[in-house]
């Protein structure tokens, strides 16, 4: 609980404007941050480009660098975080795509999101097509897999970011991982 409160306080001075807060905020973030890159870029092509720290700093350098930012706390943080990881990841995968139709691939894999043996991997850009396809149907079940995969959200933190219960989370959870296992084509 410390951790959350002194990285609460950390970013309630740095929304209001001390940039000194930015380099404290750093050591608490970036060690968490850095895991959820490494478990998002696994299942990589071994050629691809991006490492899980240069996405940690393109994440880092996009929020910190975003003016008028009113960080609520940790939790908004990390959401936040997930939505620009999701972002950066599917751009990367665009650009080395667009390079060689066909190849450069990204995949990532959704471990225990979809596949309960969690060995099944995506194409990035498939699942960010899946998902954009969730947001049409349910906007916040594809906000829980945003927040729970991309950003490593608990379901308590996601319940307490969208402001609903830890039951809602869960079912949603749920519900949007048996869609994307078929939306997916894992069912078998």
């Amino acid at each position: 609980m410390a951790f959350e409160q002194s990285a609460t306080e950390i970013l309630d001075r740095l929304s209001g404007g001390d940039s000194a807060a930015a380099d404290e905020l750093l050591p608490l973030v970036h060690d968490e941050l850095r895991a959820i890159a490494g478990v998002r870029m696994r299942g990589q092509n071994p050629g691809h480009t991006l490492q899980p720290t240069a996405l940690v700093n393109e994440v880092i350098v996009q929020l910190l660098g975003s003016k008028n930012t009113t960080w609520q706390n940790r939790a908004h943080f990390m959401a936040v975080a997930a939505t620009a990881m999701r972002q950066i990841l599917i751009k990367h995968a665009k650009r080395g795509g667009a390079a060689k139709r066909g190849g450069g691939w990204q995949r990532v894999t959704l471990s225990h999101a979809v596949s309960p043996d969690g060995n099944r991997d995506w194409d990035i850009r498939s699942l960010n097509e899946a998902l954009q396809q969730l947001a049409t149907l349910s906007p916040r079940q594809c906000r829980i897999v945003e927040l729970r995969f991309f950003g490593g959200l608990t379901v308590k933190e996601t319940a307490w970011t969208l402001d609903v219960s830890t039951t809602t989370v869960a079912d949603d959870w749920a519900a949007a991982r048996a869609w994307l296992a078929i939306r997916l084509g894992d069912h078998d």
